[in-house]
């Protein structure tokens, strides 16, 4: 089989990755002309927008011909019924800055441009630019800045608003898409962000975050909580929300050391075994210290949820305390009060506990939202926020999909124990 045999029927076979449109000797060409006349690469009159220009304005030329049936200056289009009639001036907002294109006219005003559509003032990509930069963090007015600085393009706060808002469909879509019916593991944390609802106040974002059967990792969801503090209540209404999308069984749910949350999830999923996250129990221990003594308190408590049973971690912890009671009780306190919702990670085999403990998932999903939030400072409304954040989410994503495209290593060891720990919860490849 050769291969343009293997290209669908109607669809043009693709370059190769190394072919160009433009070759080498045709852009040091036109790149030698822009140095000698003194042409910038961007910005108004850049070479970017002239060769966009040309671009543009040649093919909107070669619609028109096709729409006509006829070149320009043929003979033949005499008596046609139908004739070219001048161009219109036009501004184009472009990733390469403005434009302005003479958009070619037709006698009859019969011809729709497909290129550049009738009305259209942007071209998408400038479009896909503007949402880039918000995804990033940046305010309207430094997004009107950055475009001013680099392209010589002066946009409206209005405008901006009008591109962002055309993600709400998208964001709102990802937020009620449907779930699969079981996930081995999922994680929750939420997020503090400042709004503006009258008075500026931090608002907490949950987020839920899954490892489905395919070792797949994805963000589930993210909600702006109504009061100023995390809540097990409002927790319980996310986790519900998840069931009725379609999440029927969680095997284990990762949590912060929040009162009441382990009462909530299993009210949602009787069978799920409650366990809170390692690393937000090491992060909370070591707010209690000064920084020189980190590192000791670090290898020390790694002794304890690295032991091979509860036996051996309870010895581990009466070890700790005797070493660091009298100088950190309250450390020593944090760990035999949240004893009970720590013990389940050592029940599972080491594979197991990898899968739970290693949360670089939601630690660099939380490390890019707390980047563009911080960038902000605050939002307008709830909707302002997620649109940010859900940027955000898609950029660490593969492109407008669910997943994140970052697969657990060695899930397959890891979805054996899973089946045999969690009998018959974890469905047949």
């Amino acid at each position: 089989m050769t291969n343009s045999d293997s290209v669908p029927a109607g669809r043009a076979a693709r370059p190769a990755a190394e072919e160009s449109l433009i070759d080498g000797a045709l852009a040091d060409q036109l790149l030698a002309k822009a140095e000698a006349e003194g042409v910038e690469l961007l910005g108004p009159d850049g070479l970017l927008s002239q060769v966009t220009k040309a671009v543009l304005e040649r093919a909107l030329g070669e619609e028109l011909t096709e729409h006509l049936g006829y070149e320009k200056h043929d003979p033949a289009g005499r008596g046609s019924g139908n004739s070219r009639n001048g161009a219109t001036g036009k501004r184009l907002l472009t990733e390469a800055g403005a434009v302005d294109l003479q958009v070619p006219r037709d006698r009859r005003g019969s011809f729709e441009p497909k290129i550049v559509r009738k009305g259209q003032t942007r071209l998408d990509g400038f479009n896909d630019r503007i949402i880039a930069l918000y995804a990033r963090g940046m305010t309207t007015r430094d997004i009107r800045a950055h475009l001013r600085e680099i392209y010589g393009v002066e946009v409206s706060p209005d405008l901006i608003s009008r591109v962002t808002d055309a993600i709400v469909d998208e964001l709102t879509e990802w937020q009620s898409r449907p779930l699969d019916a079981v996930f081995p593991v999922v994680f929750i944390d939420a997020l503090m962000v400042k709004i503006r609802d009258g008075v500026v106040a931090n608002r907490p974002v949950y987020l839920a975050i899954g490892i489905d059967c395919e070792g797949a990792k994805q963000v589930l969801g993210m909600w702006v909580g109504a009061s100023t503090g995390e809540s097990a209540k409002f927790w319980m209404s996310v986790l519900a929300e998840l069931r009725n999308r379609g999440v029927r069984d969680v095997c284990i749910l990762c949590c912060d050391g929040l009162s009441g949350l382990p009462e909530a999830a299993t009210t949602v999923w009787p069978q799920v075994t409650v366990q809170l996250c390692v690393v937000h129990l090491i992060r909370a221990s070591l707010r209690y210290a000064s920084r020189k003594y980190w590192p000791a308190l670090a290898k020390d408590l790694k002794a304890i949820y690295t032991a091979s049973d509860e036996a051996a971690a309870a010895a581990a912890l009466e070890a700790f305390a005797e070493q660091w009671e009298a100088r950190y009780p309250a450390i020593v306190r944090l760990w035999r009060t949240h004893w009970q919702e720590f013990t389940p990670f050592l029940a599972f085999p080491p594979e197991v506990r990898r899968a739970i403990y290693t949360t670089n998932l939601i630690e660099s999903l939380n490390a890019r939202l707390r980047k563009v939030t911080r960038n902000r400072g605050q939002f307008p409304s709830e909707q302002a926020a997620l649109k940010v954040l859900y940027l955000a989410v898609r950029n660490l994503e593969d492109y407008r999909t669910p997943n994140i495209g970052i697969r657990t290593s060695g899930w397959k060891q890891v979805l054996q124990a899973f089946t045999i720990y969690f009998e018959g919860r974890i469905p047949a490849p």
